[in-house]
């Protein structure tokens, strides 16, 4: 169900951009050894926004404009891989919904492409071309790529921060602006725009699932305590918190005396509430012990992906001789691997008879 807008065929990433660099479409002139050379743009909306506007369908539709959007900004070019993901359950929609719901979203990799003129300088022979642009190159930058830009008040002036520095409008905040103005013209209405100026930082699969989780819990627990409470698996009475304020009355001593059915109903809802709290924190050590294993997988994940790289490594030049002369290979390790043969017996040596002269028989 997943659909892919762009991908890199049977080329890795890498093998992506070398090919690139050695075709000349872009550049690494300028660029610091650790500097980001791959972009990432997660495009995401809230679930039910599909699920009211068609479901899959509407979500397909919805992420072809998206993409269109992205081409827009990085140049199709200089996308590596777009894909649209339907392959994630909602759970939570799933339950509200009664079906199967899945997260409808795009993950985006492209590389950050500036138009850099380079000049001709001062060693130039022909001082007339000094200063002029000598080429014009596809320079991969990400702090060029995504500038921030300064805030300006009503007047159109610079807007100055206490410390006395400008007041700058992030870059990511200035392409969510681009992307809402974009899709709301395409037609597709009705979805709000991330939350400007938010410092949320993304959690981890696993830390929103348990985020989630104890939502949901919580609103459960909210709606227990303010609407409804169940006596007993078995009746199916219920009584709001008025109705158990009005429980019993009070005697001239100060105590209280209830009818029956209401101490029995009171009692099981007690013993209700008791065993309610150590499911809950039952559940809270499952979402630590959860967590722990998780992050015990991924250590073991990076250890293996660190093997992997070394094996890899190791492995290059075979894979290389492999894919460039692949009989060749062949025939060596056909002949590196063949059973040595048995050394041929040597025939005994028959002492060598010498003819007697003529002489020596005589004599």
């Amino acid at each position: 169900m997943n659909v892919h807008f762009k991908d890199t065929g049977n080329m890795t990433y890498n093998e992506t951009l070398k090919k690139m660099l050695e075709e000349g479409k872009v550049s690494t002139r300028g660029l610091k050894e650790n500097a980001k050379v791959f972009d990432e743009m997660v495009v995401d909306i809230n679930t039910q926004y599909f699920e009211e506007h068609g479901g899959y369908d509407y979500a397909v539709r919805f992420y072809e404009e998206a993409y269109r959007f992205a081409v827009k900004e990085f140049g199709e070019e200089n996308i590596i891989s777009a894909v649209m993901h339907a392959d994630e359950l909602n759970k939570a929609m799933t339950g509200h919904y009664g079906y199967p719901v899945y997260h409808y979203h795009m993950h985006i990799v492209a590389i950050p492409v500036v138009e850099k003129k380079i000049l001709w300088t001062k060693r130039c022979k022909d001082k007339n071309l000094v200063g002029t642009v000598k080429e014009t190159i596809q320079q991969i930058s990400h702090s060029k790529k995504w500038k921030s830009l300064p805030q300006l008040d009503e007047r159109g002036s610079p807007v100055i921060l206490p410390n006395g520095k400008p007041a700058l409008i992030p870059s990511y905040s200035l392409l969510q602006d681009r992307f809402f103005e974009h899709m709301s013209s395409a037609g597709f209405k009705d979805f709000i725009r991330g939350e400007k100026g938010s410092t949320t930082e993304h959690l981890s699969s696993l830390d929103y699932q348990i985020k989630k989780d104890t939502e949901r819990l919580n609103e459960i627990q909210k709606k227990v305590k303010e609407e409804t409470v169940q006596y007993d698996v078995v009746s199916p009475e219920h009584k709001t918190f008025m109705e158990i304020d009005g429980m019993g009355k009070k005697g001239i001593t100060g105590k209280y005396t209830v009818a029956k059915e209401d101490y029995e109903a009171l009692t099981a809802l007690a013993k209700e509430g008791i065993s309610s709290r150590g499911k809950i924190r039952d559940l809270k050590d499952e979402n630590g012990r959860l967590r722990n294993r998780v992050w015990s997988l991924e250590s073991q994940i990076k250890r293996l992906q660190s093997q992997l790289e070394r094996l890899e490594n190791f492995c290059r030049p075979y894979l290389e001789a492999m894919k460039r002369f692949p009989e060749k290979v062949k025939e060596f390790f056909t002949n590196l691997l063949k059973p040595k043969d048995k050394p041929k017996e040597q025939p005994e040596l028959q002492p060598k008879r010498t003819r007697k002269k003529k002489e020596d028989i005589e004599r």
